[in-house]
């Protein structure tokens, strides 16, 4: 595995793990981070990691805290409490 790939992969471990200690700014330093490493890298972030992050302010989303999670017909609409919306096919 690449050390970008590699890195990526922790700062979403960390990512994950600020969120779940209630501290909302250190995980989005950390996605922020890791999209960084992606661009100059010319990664794809994982579609876990893609999944469950804003696209408009970065945030870590955990449903309900601070995601909203929905079923429509034929896809997950997932809303970020900035109001920033997901929509994504069934898998």
């Amino acid at each position: 595995m690449d050390i970008a790939a590699e890195r990526i992969e922790r700062l979403h471990e960390l990512a994950r793990a600020a969120a779940a200690e209630g501290e909302p700014d250190r995980a989005r330093y950390y996605v922020r981070l890791a999209r960084r490493v992606a661009e100059r890298n010319r990664l794809t972030l994982p579609r876990s990691f893609r999944r469950f992050t804003c696209d408009k302010c970065d945030a870590y989303l955990r449903p309900g805290d601070n995601a909203r999670i929905r079923l429509q017909d034929g896809h997950v609409v997932i809303t970020c409490e900035c109001g920033a919306q997901a929509r994504y096919p069934y898998d």
